[in-house]
């Protein structure tokens, strides 16, 4: 990285700039700007991360860098240039190329004024760092420890970030924000390839990654998992882990976006026209937000205009409370616009950064089990792609421990299945929920965000056909 921090670096202990720092480049690149209209965007994240296979560590690597965006507007027309030089010369250059570019691109009708300054809530108080490459691997060694004892064979990977955020314009606001994150995952296989266990742990910080639970859970579900019966594909009753129920109910606010729904689009568009705010949806057990309460986001993040990020209730007790209005869309439709921040890491210093809340119950998964005659208990699902964007069905497949239960108990391992299916549907059927915890929804949010869902049990789930793969 070729930068300009002034005569003395501010640079926190994780690497990334501090909001002096961020706000130098700021002024330095809004000054250098000809455009009639300005804004400047810094992105300064670090990244470790330790992987590890055949029971020991691989691989060890940490890079970190700071880019800066820099949009020019020229009437209803902007061109942006990113670069990571951050001298005069070089931000001077940037400015000067993305003008240039705006004078020659089409107009956009949609464009809305910049903001001007806003209020953001103070930061939390956290130290940001990143772990060494030593806690790293110690972390690794009681996972690899664990399946070599159980004549097992371990892989997974430990991925740290720290960021920070910034961003200008030429009206006077200033937004600043920091992050961190981190993510362990782990696959425990059999020698015989039968088998197959997972687990994840996440948390903002190292200090809240557990990995003896990580290594427990995955060698576990790797020594049950294996030698797998088939059984015919079908609709069951199905018990989702809380990371299956995260990687298919996500979908859910990620599709709430209002112009869609008003142009007829959507799930969330109503028969006829119009949108189905205040309707009830899914069971009204079910209460799905966004709060940057939940974010690893210091001071909760803001939005790619520079909007603080505001809580977002979108279903309460089943029912459509909010959808996502930007703010040409609100002005149109004679709205508020909504600062939810997405699922993107605006303010979080790097991608993913979304939080999602499901509400969750008391039942625990054993619960579960107990009450099911004959079911199919689901630890996580994978290779997850959009079908139909009106009901919201999804198809993948289940992955590293797929059980059938009869009578209240675990009877047998079985093979992987396909799936076709919409959280829609499976939470209009919905027995029994867990209490909601934090997980990595894999596919769905990436590292970075906040998920934090139920394991939920579902009087019926689609199962389209057999797989054979672990």
């Amino acid at each position: 990285m070729s930068s300009y921090l002034g005569p003395k670096s501010l640079m926190t202990p994780g690497g990334i700039l501090t909001r002096a720092e961020a706000e130098e480049i700021c002024k330095r690149a809004l000054a250098a700007s000809p455009a009639p209209e300005t804004r400047v965007s810094i992105n300064s994240a670090a990244r470790a991360d330790t992987r590890f296979a055949v029971n020991q560590v691989t691989t060890s690597g940490e890079n970190r860098d700071t880019s800066v965006t820099i949009t020019a507007y020229v009437e209803n027309r902007a061109s942006s240039v990113t670069t990571n030089r951050l001298d005069e010369a070089s931000l001077a250059a940037a400015a000067k190329q993305a003008t240039e570019i705006a004078r020659l691109v089409p107009p956009n009708p949609e464009r809305m004024p910049e903001l001007g300054p806003q209020n953001y809530p103070p930061a939390k108080d956290r130290i940001i760092t990143i772990p060494d490459p030593l806690a790293r691997s110690l972390a690794a060694k009681k996972v690899t420890e664990a399946a070599r004892a159980a004549g097992f064979v371990a892989t997974g990977f430990i991925e740290c970030r720290v960021g920070a955020t910034a961003l200008a314009n030429s009206k006077g606001l200033f937004a600043y924000d920091q992050s961190s994150a981190v993510t362990m995952t782990a696959t425990v296989r059999t020698p015989d390839g039968t088998g197959s266990g997972w687990a994840c742990s996440d948390g903002d910080t190292f200090d809240e990654i557990d990995a003896q639970h990580v290594a427990a859970t995955a060698v576990e579900k790797a020594r049950t998992s294996r030698t797998p019966v088939a059984i015919e594909p079908g609709k069951y009753v199905t018990i989702l882990e809380n990371t299956a129920c995260g990687n298919l109910v996500t979908a859910i606010v990620g599709a709430m976006q209002a112009r869609s729904a008003d142009e007829g689009r959507s799930f969330f568009s109503k028969s006829g026209g119009g949108n189905k705010l205040g309707m009830k949806v899914v069971d009204e057990r079910v209460t799905l937000t966004s709060d940057p309460a939940d974010s690893p986001r210091a001071a909760g993040g803001y939005d790619g205009d520079g909007a603080p990020i505001e809580k977002v209730v979108w279903i309460e007790n089943g029912i459509v409370k909010n959808l996502n209005y930007d703010r040409f869309w609100a002005q149109k439709m004679g709205k508020e616009p909504t600062h939810s921040g997405g699922g993107g890491g605006r303010g979080g210093g790097f991608g993913g950064g979304g939080t999602f809340r499901m509400s969750g119950g008391t039942s625990t998964i054993t619960d579960m089990i107990k009450s099911t005659e004959r079911g199919i208990l689901v630890t996580r699902f994978w290779y997850i792609r959009g079908v139909d964007p009106r009901s919201l069905i999804s198809t993948g497949l289940t992955r590293d421990g797929t059980y059938l239960i009869e009578n209240g108990k675990i009877s047998h391992p079985i093979k992987n299945f396909r799936f076709n299916e919409s959280p829609i549907f499976f939470l209009n059927n919905l027995e029994m929920m867990g209490p909601a915890i934090r997980i990595n929804a894999s596919e769905a949010l990436g590292a970075g965000g906040s998920t934090i869902v139920p394991a939920i049990k579902v009087r019926e789930f689609t199962f389209s056909s057999l797989s054979d793969a672990i």
